[in-house]
């Protein structure tokens, strides 16, 4: 299978939430790829919020989504170097969980330095599952 490779910039906005989930799920349709739909539109969703929240209006999103033979990477560049914290759940906080949700999903995901900021990325398995 080709590798195919999406990239899009958004602002630093509440509604871009929805735009970036809009524009992952639109990519999956045009490529083809039906199996992790949910999965991504949950990570998408998870990884542009954090940047909304704790980032704010100083730098854009870059959502970039890459296919490549079995596996879907999606990942979120900022220009913030403050990296991602999975949190201690506790249950009286109605936030906080996010990077859990990741990384339940995720097959796997890191974080790496990206131009002076970061980039969040989560890997999906395509194929299905056992």
């Amino acid at each position: 299978m080709a590798s195919l490779t999406a990239r899009v910039d958004l602002p630093t906005v509440v509604r871009s939430i929805p735009a970036a989930r809009h524009v992952a799920l639109e990519l999956l349709s045009a490529w083809g790829i039906d199996g992790c739909r949910d999965d991504v539109a949950l990570v998408v969703t998870e990884l542009v919020t954090n940047v909304v929240d704790h980032v704010g209006g100083k730098t854009s999103i870059v959502l970039e989504i890459t296919s490549a033979d079995v596996w879907l990477r999606v990942s979120i560049a900022d220009g913030s170097a403050v990296r991602p914290v999975v949190r201690e759940l506790c249950g009286n906080q109605p936030r906080g969980r996010g990077m859990h949700l990741v990384a339940a999903v995720a097959d796997r995901w890191g974080c790496e330095d990206h131009q002076g900021g970061k980039r969040v990325w989560a890997d999906l398995l395509m194929e299905p599952r056992p």
